[in-house]
């Protein structure tokens, strides 16, 4: 299955109880849609997690459109108090940055001349997706 999103706050890296990492973050996908002549947009919000590098972590950053391969489980628990809670997780096994984030941003050279400064401010914010798997 794939979903794309928004990424909704910065990633962060856990560790289980038993030593492994894992990089979790949240996405919101949006669905517009017409009901009774009117537009309406419904926001779902889906917690991930992502099992194979941490190294992917600084890139998972809030605004950056990432597509995800994986699958969904569904998981319900009672919060601290009492109440029945619910929610989904989606457990990445490939993930497409669709949009720059603030660490690519980073390591980019600046450039220097003219023309360079042009195509740049033309397409700012825009390079080759990062895949990682």
């Amino acid at each position: 299955m794939e979903i794309t999103g928004r990424v909704v706050a910065n990633a962060n890296v856990k560790k289980t109880n038993n030593e492994k990492e894992v990089v979790n973050f949240s996405i919101a996908i949006n669905r517009r849609y017409t009901s009774n002549g009117e537009q309406v947009e419904d926001t779902t919000y889906v917690d991930c997690s992502y099992w194979r590098t941490t190294k992917v972590a600084p890139y998972i950053t809030k605004g950056v459109i990432v597509q995800l391969s994986g699958h969904m489980s569904a998981s319900a628990w009672l919060d601290k108090d009492g109440n029945l809670r619910a929610g989904l997780n989606f457990h990445v096994n490939e993930l497409t940055l669709l949009t720059a984030s603030a660490k690519s941003n980073e390591s980019k050279p600046s450039a220097s001349s003219s023309t360079s400064r042009r195509s740049n401010n033309a397409n700012k914010g825009l390079e080759p997706s990062k895949q990682f798997n």
